[in-house]
């Protein structure tokens, strides 16, 4: 398995030597390998490393419910697991999936206050749940978005050097011709990241397959993800518009003018209908908007 860099990588490291870090809260959408590299970073970082995933440990969520200092929730935690060790100053608590136990954030401050362990949290869709939050920890935390894949970081999973990157850089900064080779080479690299989508595990089976079998099936998985995330946390909201407003765009991006018309989804339909949508899968992380400037 290729070990894919991501510059996510740099500022864990980076927080880890801080000596006035605060909590981390590492968010964006799913398929991203939130927890990969964080779980990677852990181990590699610390002599103990402890993960609790709040999608598959459910347990843990009732602590969240009843204590937020440190001393209770790790004697709990403890009750749950006997062999989990907290060492004070060589431990990192990673919780995952805090969206389902949104309760976690409340917890931070006192983690901030308390020094001894060093916490990461991550999750996705996680401004859903954030109504249901006490408190928010407001100065007691530091979020990081942790978005897809860029051009460079797919240039690294390629092998390509730094040195190389840069010199790819100074020539568009100088608005200077590549060489036909770099320029044919880079180009073909470049047609391979819009190709794959920009997802790691997508990216990493390529990497190590060198070839697209088997790429097509995982890009339909990740959309029909997104659509059940889409089911699952869209409560109170009419999810067949969403479900609708999802599936559209890429149908309109397609055609000529590559622009979304919310109006024409259905006929008779007006803006203001369905703009809600628009902006709930904004705040997903599920789509981007473009904005394009105009210049007269």
């Amino acid at each position: 398995m290729n070990l894919l860099r991501r510059k996510i990588d740099e500022y864990l490291i980076q927080w880890k030597n801080d000596s006035n870090k605060m909590p981390l809260i590492v968010k964006w959408a799913r398929q991203i390998w939130k927890t990969f590299s964080i779980r990677k970073f852990g181990k590699e970082n610390y002599k103990n490393f402890i993960e609790i995933n709040f999608a598959f440990d459910q347990q843990y969520k009732d602590i969240f419910e009843q204590w937020f200092r440190v001393d209770s929730i790790i004697q709990a935690i403890s009750i749950h697991d006997t062999s989990l060790k907290f060492i004070p100053g060589e431990t990192l608590l990673f919780f995952d999936e805090i969206q389902e136990c949104p309760n976690v954030a409340t917890s931070l401050k006192s983690f901030r206050e308390d020094w001894r362990y060093d916490v990461i949290c991550s999750g996705s869709l996680m401004w859903i749940n954030y109504e249901k939050i006490e408190s928010n920890s407001v100065w007691n935390k530091i979020d990081y978005e942790m978005k897809s894949m860029d051009f460079e970081e797919f240039l690294w999973a390629k092998w390509y050097t730094q040195d190389q990157i840069e010199d790819l850089y100074q020539h568009m900064l100088d608005v200077e011709p590549l060489s036909p080779t770099a320029f044919n080479v880079f180009s073909e690299c470049f047609k391979e990241f819009m190709v794959l989508w920009w997802m790691p595990a997508i990216v990493n089976q390529f990497i190590t397959n060198k070839h697209y079998s088997g790429i097509l099936s995982m890009q339909k998985q990740i959309i029909l993800d997104y659509e059940e995330d889409i089911t699952k946390y869209a409560v109170w909201l009419d999810k067949t518009k969403i479900l609708k407003i999802y599936r559209e765009i890429p149908v309109f991006l397609w055609n000529d003018n590559k622009k979304f018309q919310i109006t024409k989804v259905w006929n008779w339909t007006r803006n203001r209908d369905f703009i809600w949508t628009i902006d709930w899968l904004i705040n997903a992380w599920i789509i981007n908007i473009s904005h394009w400037l105009h210049l007269l």
